[in-house]
């Protein structure tokens, strides 16, 4: 009587092969390249359980090198954010990493910390990686993409707010979403609305000043104070106790940016002052951190998956190779208790 016996597992080498895996398993090398990439073709269960057994017990690792040789591409793309540790660029990231993963690509995820040097560095070692896309948060609104231009590797600007020449650039109307959210103060019955101002590596105008400029024209009001800080928390923080100390003090603050309006919120809070009834607050960018801060924040949503996944699609998506085009999405004012409303 005729007995099967498992296949003997191969000694240790230096690199397992698939046709190892495939012999292992008593399956093709294609079956072993659909379970391993996922497709295109579908494996039945039962195969698929035992190529993975056959992987875990030989201890297979694609080769990614020589996949990228044969395909012509590494199946990566990058990306460069100012600060992956600021809640809004975290919900960015990670949203561009579900939208390339959907398309199969990993992602190289690098931050410049809003360092102009650090950016330009980072560009050359995913240049270097032979990465086929690289999405960009820049620090400046014109970013020098040289050595992308020259490696042949597409690039999209994320999180832009105008035109660049030559590239397709993602974002909202900045302008537009600052200009609601002053409005609604405004509607709350406030004439005196200050500015925290978001600086900049290349001190570029910044279209939510154009907003806030203009929904007080609008109203027939005079500019309130403006205190300029960093985008963050420790900025914010600096922000709003310049505006408290200004002899025009205001009764309502436009943050550029919920991290600001955060460190504003710890301001107001020392100083005794109560939100919103001593002072009225409203910020930019619907992060996470708007909802749970205390009382929580009237903020400006930028529609990060929509804008992630136009970014995705434009370098290795449906949209590549099409010519450039600047994509602008709609922001949505999330009305809550810091601004007055109930």
């Amino acid at each position: 009587m005729d007995t099967m016996t498992t296949p003997a597992v191969p000694a240790p080498r230096t690199q397992v092969t698939r046709k190892d895996v495939a012999r292992y398993a008593g399956v093709s090398t294609a079956v072993v390249s659909y379970v391993v990439n996922g497709g295109p073709k579908k494996v039945a269960p039962a195969t698929e359980a035992k190529v993975q057994e056959a992987i875990r017990l030989l201890g297979y690792r694609p080769n990614a090198a020589a996949r990228a040789l044969k395909l012509g591409s590494t199946e990566t793309i990058g990306l460069i954010i100012p600060d992956n540790s600021n809640p809004f660029f975290s919900l960015l990231a990670h949203a561009v990493e579900d939208a390339a993963a959907e398309l199969g690509f990993a992602l190289f995820l690098t931050n410049s910390d809003g360092d102009l040097a650090k950016e330009r560095r980072n560009i050359r070692n995913l240049a270097a990686r032979r990465v086929d896309g690289v999405v960009l948060a820049s620090v400046l609104l014109d970013p020098d993409l040289a050595d992308l231009q020259a490696a042949e590797i597409p690039s999209v600007l994320l999180s832009h707010s105008e035109r660049s020449a030559g590239f397709t650039t993602v974002g909202v109307d900045l302008a537009e979403g600052a200009r609601t959210a002053v409005e609604h103060l405004i509607g709350h019955g406030h004439t005196n609305i200050g500015l925290a101002m978001g600086t900049t590596t290349g001190n570029e105008g910044d279209a939510r000043e154009d907003g806030w400029l203009q929904a007080l024209k609008d109203a027939g009001l005079p500019e309130g104070p403006i205190a300029r800080s960093e985008f963050t928390r420790i900025g914010g923080y600096a922000a709003g106790k310049r505006l408290l100390a200004s002899a025009n003090r205001p009764t309502a603050i436009f943050a550029s940016s919920d991290m600001q309006a955060i460190g504003i919120l710890r301001a107001l809070h020392e100083a005794g002052l109560s939100v919103p009834g001593d002072v009225a607050l409203a910020s930019f960018d619907g992060s996470v951190e708007a909802e749970y801060s205390w009382p929580p924040l009237t903020t400006v949503e930028q529609p990060v998956r929509a804008m992630a996944e136009a970014a995705v699609r434009a370098l290795v998506g449906v949209d590549r190779g099409e010519p450039p085009r600047h994509h602008v999405f709609p922001t949505r004012l999330l009305v809550r208790q810091s601004c007055g409303c109930g």
